[in-house]
């Protein structure tokens, strides 16, 4: 029994740290009184060496574990914050366009909309070739509840998306394929344009939309009131020139078209021309006529040839109506009676018209001009099939100088 005791002792000569008796009375398991026989005497080694039992490892080998998984656990916490820091470079970019309520058409100085345009105008130039592509599609998405049913929210929302688009369409030449269109009859009256940006040049995009949030700062559901709408197209209207309320058609905007001017045609005079439209105010076209008949044996006949190039400039909030000058040159041989007239004309006046969209291909142009013509011509007879010239004249005529229902024929 002694040498057990010693033994005992010898082994819990153990230095131990200060307070490891309240651990080790913590952690070490003891018997109950009555089950173990040797329940005193152990109660009275450890009450007597308490500060030397060996317990301490045990603590403090479960101290660091502690400390270790706590650690571990801040550095996850840490590694998923980074992470989620990271993914939030590629969120979107939103661009909101603001619309007076109840109406469809996009006024360019309403509200912040000058200032989303021109910061998505450059995201667009800086991401052209991914757009275009696919890669990087544009999504549109409109907003009406201005009005009482779901049907007519949703498509006044359909146009304000068109609306939007033809503007994209226009100045930068995207096509129909950029774009990923939804529309909504909730939330409020505006277009927001979303575009998913790379995690590259992020800090560059941040900078600019810091910088546009400084000076404006729309609000999605912000409520428009009828006066606040009145203030600022007023304001609007007195700062921005002409072009201020430019809209565009929901037909994609032709560039180039082909003319065929159907009254002429009617009097078998065939016709054909184009017109290039140089931008959204300005176009050119060049038509040209030419015919030759003759009958009663060549008695009879009409003859011309005519070109006439115009200049044109678009008027309207939807650019359909426009004015012009145009320039006529061309010779004729009519011979209706006894006498022919046989010359050269030449002259110009000014023009207006219409043009009404069909479809997105076709349209029809109602024009009407008004001028001069100034025509030098000989006069003849017709003697046993032969011309015989039997004087001259000239004559200036004031008037109509041109009309037209031209065909038109948008190739792009």
């Amino acid at each position: 029994m002694a040498k057990k005791e010693a033994a005992s002792h010898r082994l819990l000569c153990c230095p131990l740290s200060k307070g490891s008796l309240q651990k080790a009375r913590l952690i070490f398991p003891f018997t109950k009184p009555g089950i173990d026989e040797n329940h005193g005497l152990k109660l009275s080694l450890f009450t007597k060496f308490s500060t030397y039992l060996p317990i301490t490892l045990l603590f403090d080998f479960t101290q660091i574990n502690y400390k270790m998984l706590k650690n571990w656990t801040l550095l996850s916490f840490l590694l998923l914050l980074s992470l989620s820091v990271t993914a939030q470079e590629t969120t979107d970019s939103v661009y909101e366009f603001r619309f007076v309520p109840q109406k469809n058409m996009f006024f360019v100085p309403y509200g912040n909309n000058r200032a989303e345009l021109e910061r998505l105008s450059q995201i667009i130039r800086q991401y052209r070739p991914e757009i275009e592509d696919g890669r990087m599609p544009l999504h549109v998405d409109g907003y009406c509840n201005s009005l009482s049913g779901r049907a007519e929210n949703l498509a006044v929302a359909r146009l304000r998306s068109n609306r939007v688009k033809s503007e994209l369409i226009l100045h930068h030449g995207m096509t129909e394929r950029c774009f990923v269109t939804r529309n909504h009859a909730e939330s409020g009256d505006y277009v927001t344009v979303t575009i998913i940006l790379p995690t590259i040049q992020k800090e560059e995009v941040k900078e600019v939309a810091v910088q546009t949030v400084v000076e404006n700062t729309p609000t999605i559901a912000e409520p428009v009131t009828e006066k606040q709408q009145t203030e600022s197209i007023a304001t609007s209207s007195e700062n921005v020139a002409p072009q201020a309320h430019e809209d565009k058609v929901k037909a994609v905007p032709y560039t180039f078209a082909i003319r065929a001017n159907l009254l002429r045609w009617a009097t078998l005079t065939p016709d054909l021309g184009v017109e290039w439209r140089i931008d959204r105010n300005w176009g050119v076209s060049v038509n040209g006529s030419w015919t030759s008949w003759s009958w009663d044996d060549k008695n009879r006949r009409y003859a011309l040839w005519e070109v006439a190039p115009e200049v044109r400039y678009y008027i309207g909030m939807e650019k359909r109506g426009y004015i012009g000058a145009i320039y006529k040159v061309g010779q004729f041989n009519y011979k209706f009676s006894t006498v022919g007239k046989q010359g050269d004309l030449m002259g110009g006046g000014i023009t207006g018209g219409y043009r009404l969209p069909l479809n997105k291909a076709l349209s029809l142009d109602f024009n009407l001009g008004i001028g001069c013509i100034h025509a030098d011509y000989d006069k003849y007879e017709v003697i046993d099939g032969v011309r015989v010239r039997c004087g001259n004249g000239s004559k200036n005529w004031w008037g109509p100088t041109q009309a037209g229902v031209t065909l038109m024929w948008n190739l792009f």
